[in-house]
């Protein structure tokens, strides 16, 4: 057992999935952090922002333990438009029609908290995604899934999406949700090693 407690601050499976195939055991919080008041202009800054926001308002919760917070937030800019959760089916296909045949930028902005400590670190990555071209149709047979309406930039990297992606230039994390070289990189920076908090 880890001597301290990973909690990710953030309601993604893709995010739990992935630490815990990294080799971590992360306790789950939600923040609840209301998304809509962040201004969308700068993509970078905005994930980094919304990032801190979840971790801080989840590390507020857990005041006087020693855990470590991770939280994380992503979106997708294509043509400087910043793109987050699609809201309807059909919003999702306009993305898609939008998106096929060329190429984007997942943004995922995390902040690490050291909730003994209160000391706290925060950064942006960046992965090129690569669209395929799908067609129309098999456009609306992802979109029925349901899987894009839940996700950052209305595609997933693990899921029904993946033979829509030609490729990615960067962290294959970064796009399912959470950098793990980049949270490693924040940890150090909170004099926390990665390892210490394995399973």
């Amino acid at each position: 057992m880890p001597a301290r407690q990973l909690v990710l601050a953030s309601a993604s499976p893709a995010r739990l999935r992935l630490l815990r195939d990294a080799g971590f055991d992360p306790k789950v919080v939600v923040s609840g952090v209301d998304e809509r008041d962040a201004d969308p202009a700068e993509p970078g800054p905005l994930v980094e922002l919304l990032a801190t926001r979840k971790a801080s308002a989840v590390a507020e919760q857990l005041t006087g333990s020693d855990a470590v917070v991770v939280g994380c937030d992503s979106m997708l800019s294509l043509d400087a438009e910043v793109l987050g959760k699609p809201s309807t089916p059909a919003l999702a296909r306009q993305r898609w029609q939008a998106m096929r045949g060329r190429e984007g930028v997942l943004l995922t902005g995390h902040c690490v908290i050291d909730v003994a400590t209160g000391r706290w670190a925060a950064g942006v990555a960046q992965t090129v995604v690569r669209f395929g071209t799908p067609t129309d149709d098999e456009i609306d047979a992802y979109v029925a899934t349901g899987e894009p309406l839940g996700v950052a930039g209305a595609f997933t990297l693990d899921g029904f999406a993946a033979p829509f992606v030609d490729g990615i230039d960067g962290d294959h994390g970064n796009v399912i949700g959470l950098s793990l070289p980049m949270m490693r990189r924040l940890l150090s920076e909170l004099d926390i090693e990665i390892t210490s908090l394995w399973r």
